[in-house]
């Protein structure tokens, strides 16, 4: 029974990635020996549609379910109709993991825990104020000059 674990890096020893529709590698993990096989996660490179796409890929694979640090409602809600399980909230190594999920400390998840769109790197601030002030700079000094 095969898992995915979304990975910064292609080994064993490499850290686990927090995202796991825009991950760098997916580790295709047999836990019964521990052989595995690393795939580099093209879809992160997607503009949208990256979690669907990451899905269908490691579903396409054949895995039971995916280690991840969080998953989007959209790559859950495409897991969970292909039938694999999502097991979330996880940082460390992939053995680290692994051997979290073979000795059955892990639950899975049946709601997404991650936001919509997560990890897509937009840089630069959208906000388009103009300031348009109401103050009119209709200032009445009284000052008066009666001075003695």
């Amino acid at each position: 029974m095969k898992i995915a674990v979304s990975s910064s890096g292609n080994s064993l020893d490499a850290q686990l990635d927090p995202r796991f529709g825009r991950c760098s590698y997916f580790v295709i993990v047999e836990p019964d020996d521990m052989s595995y096989e690393a795939f580099d996660n093209e879809s992160g490179r997607l503009g949208g549609g990256a979690g669907i796409q990451a899905a269908q890929f490691v579903a396409s694979k054949g895995v039971a379910g995916v280690l991840t640090g969080s998953c989007g409602p959209n790559a859950t809600q495409t897991l969970a109709a292909a039938g694999v399980k999502v097991y979330a909230g996880l940082s460390g190594t992939i053995r680290d993991a692994v051997e979290k999920y073979k000795s059955g400390q892990l639950k899975p998840e049946t709601e997404a825990t991650g936001p919509a769109h997560a990890g897509m790197g937009r840089v630069g601030g959208g906000g388009g104020g103009r300031g348009m002030g109401r103050g009119g700079g209709m200032g009445r000094g009284g000052g008066g000059r009666g001075g003695r």
